[in-house]
């Protein structure tokens, strides 16, 4: 089980987690726990603000430290309550690092996290010094807070809790688990709009799915996210599949030219 408590103004947003899909089943079924708490809950003045103007000047509004502090003082507590020892915290930036399955599998790794969302212009910068151990983004673009990513992060790590996806191979077989984008899938009928499913896959042959593929995993990085394939050290195995590939794909380029 893995432990999370989320740091948010909206925790509403988090229902899309837990009452929808794969997620609501593994929340239902205790192989994961999320308790999300609004710092507002932690204002200390009849406002219940969380929000004040930048030092410095400038834009929009920072949110102030002390009721995220409590907030997360709260979260641990209730974490370490539970039964875990250290729970990690992990605040959404774009100046973070970059949110991957390599990623993934070392965050899943962690009986508790504890998800800080920030809002507005961010979080007041002595919150994330004194109490993150995990910057992360989820990409090279702004949201309007830290919502979504946490929610695709708690996505991709539900994901990875034994027994979620009730068949241990789903998780081998996905895209990223071995570098290399997925291969293409198919299911009935055999034929639709005039195309067939590929012959291979109609065999019955294992060896020889199994090789197409991971012939197509390796044709598919190689055209559409090389700089995954650059990371990679191929095996002759592979190194031979993907020249066929590239072979397939040129003879087939030339088929298109006349």
């Amino acid at each position: 089980m893995i432990h999370f408590d989320a740091i948010t103004l909206f925790p509403e947003m988090f229902d899309a987690l837990t009452r929808s899909g794969v997620t609501r089943r593994a929340f239902e079924v205790g192989l994961y726990e999320l308790v999300v708490w609004n710092p507002r809950d932690f204002s200390t003045n009849a406002y219940r603000s969380i929000d004040d103007r930048p030092y410095g000047g400038g834009p929009g509004m920072v949110m102030m430290a002390e009721p995220l502090e409590k907030a997360l003082k709260a979260a641990r507590q209730r974490q370490r309550s539970s039964g875990v020892r250290e729970p990690k915290v992990v605040y959404f930036t774009p100046q973070g690092r970059l949110l991957d399955h390599e990623l993934v599998v070392e965050l899943s790794r962690e009986e508790g996290l504890i998800l800080l969302a920030g809002r507005y212009e961010g979080v007041d910068e002595r919150v994330v010094v004194r109490h993150a151990q995990y910057e992360v983004s989820i990409g090279d673009y702004v949201l309007s807070g830290g919502e979504l990513p946490a929610m695709v992060m708690m996505d991709a790590l539900v994901r990875q809790i034994p027994g979620v996806l009730g068949d241990a191979e789903s998780v081998a077989q996905e895209s990223f688990v071995h570098g290399l984008l997925d291969c293409q899938h198919y299911t009935r009928p055999e034929v639709y709009e005039g195309i067939p499913v590929p012959a291979v896959l109609l065999s019955g042959n294992h060896a020889e799915i199994e090789r197409w593929r991971m012939k197509q995993a390796l044709g598919r990085t190689w055209s559409r996210r090389p700089e995954l394939l650059a990371r990679l050290k191929l095996s002759s195995e592979q190194q031979l599949l993907l020249e066929e590939y590239k072979h397939d794909a040129q003879k087939q380029e030339a088929a298109r030219a006349t």
